[in-house]
């Protein structure tokens, strides 16, 4: 977090704190016929395990999609053939200052190595029907913003149909 000292559009100043830790985060959506991989995690904060996209943070030195390829592997041993951009999006724009990159992926998978070093990171790969990602959504049991936006502007686009429509 950066404390910084600031001029308002009103001509007011203010003091705003700002996380500038990453250049920006990644995540994936990937999807195999009528289901979608999902990353299973334990998140801390939370003290659950939640469903949400595999992804992370990006490295300076690194392009966004060189950084989404490289989480799907790492967290759950994946190798997409036709990762793409989905959507840009800022995840909380009254605090971050950086960007998170959506990707999708519809066809070509093929298994990777995954990174089972850090004890930190408990994740499993979950195959979960997308009538199933629907409902959890509306029942609120989804809770990764990334994973809400990646499925409404895939859904926008045509690549997926609209929420609840799954498998009708």
């Amino acid at each position: 977090m950066v404390d910084h000292e600031v001029r308002l559009p009103d001509g007011s100043r203010s003091r705003y704190v700002v996380d500038e830790s990453v250049p920006f985060s990644v995540a994936s959506l990937i999807i195999v016929g009528d289901d979608v991989l999902l990353a299973r995690q334990y998140r801390y904060p939370l003290d659950r395990w939640i469903h949400d996209l595999p992804g992370g943070a990006g490295r300076t030195d690194e392009a966004p999609l060189d950084a989404a390829r490289r989480e799907l592997e790492e967290e759950l041993g994946i190798v997409p053939d036709d990762l793409r951009p989905l959507h840009t999006f800022f995840m909380n724009p009254g605090r971050a200052s950086w960007p998170t990159h959506l990707f999708i992926s519809t066809r070509g998978l093929r298994p990777g190595l995954a990174d089972l070093s850090d004890p930190a990171e408990q994740v499993r790969l979950e195959r979960i029907p997308l009538s199933e990602l629907d409902a959890l959504i509306v029942s609120g049991a989804i809770v990764d913003p990334p994973l809400i936006v990646a499925r409404a502007v895939a859904a926008a686009q045509g690549i997926l149909p609209p929420l609840g429509v799954a498998n009708e």
